[in-house]
């Protein structure tokens, strides 16, 4: 609602779905490689988003192949459902929402596509989340809840997942505590496949 009370035209109707066909092509006129959050305001695997729509994403991400992109859902069984439907090219990161562990169930959807590199964001990590199944996950973002209502985050609930990373030799990135700690800084990174998350 900020941003349409802004008069930024791309948001004139607020939460609404949209879709934006005319900024498609932009990652094309952008020479430099970048690593860009595809949908970071929506998600690419709604159920109102038509296939052709996230075909027509897929064939920029393949043609623009000097950029990473990363593409989170918390629609995992669209994901899961479209998969077979998806070329996927080496520079698209797929990623999966995990806050607790009910929602554990979206990495066994992840894992079972055919995504080339395969990431969990655990934020706002609202739970503990122990004994994950890593198998086949390329790295691990976690971070605490922002903004004046925000639930707490417990450093133990940290540690375990950084240390079920570490075993499963699969990379971690501490991106934030939120909350009342939203100054101290998260930014622990352990890279244990030589991938480079910024």
């Amino acid at each position: 609602m900020r941003l349409r009370a802004m008069g930024q035209p791309n948001y004139i109707n607020g939460f609404k779905l949209t879709l934006h066909e005319h900024l498609l092509e932009r990652p094309l006129e952008w020479k430099k490689p970048q690593v860009i959050f595809v949908n970071s305001m929506s998600d690419l695997f709604h159920e109102d988003v038509p296939f052709d729509f996230i075909e027509k994403i897929f064939d920029v991400m393949r043609r623009a192949y000097w950029h990473h992109f990363q593409v989170l859902t918390k629609r995992s069984q669209r994901l899961l459902e479209l998969d077979p439907e998806i070329e996927w090219p080496e520079n698209v990161w797929m990623g999966v929402s995990v806050e607790n562990d009910k929602y554990t169930f979206r990495i066994d959807h992840l894992r079972a596509s055919r995504a080339k590199i395969k990431f969990l964001s655990l934020e706002p990590l609202l739970g503990p989340l122990r004994n994950l199944n890593l198998q086949g996950i390329d790295w691990v973002i976690v971070g605490g809840e922002s903004g004046p209502k925000a639930r707490p985050m417990a450093e133990e609930w940290v540690t375990d997942i950084r240390d079920q990373c570490l075993s499963a030799n699969t990379s971690f990135f501490f991106k934030q505590w939120g909350g009342t700690r939203k100054k101290k800084p998260g930014g622990y990174y352990k890279d244990v496949r030589g991938m480079k998350f910024r």
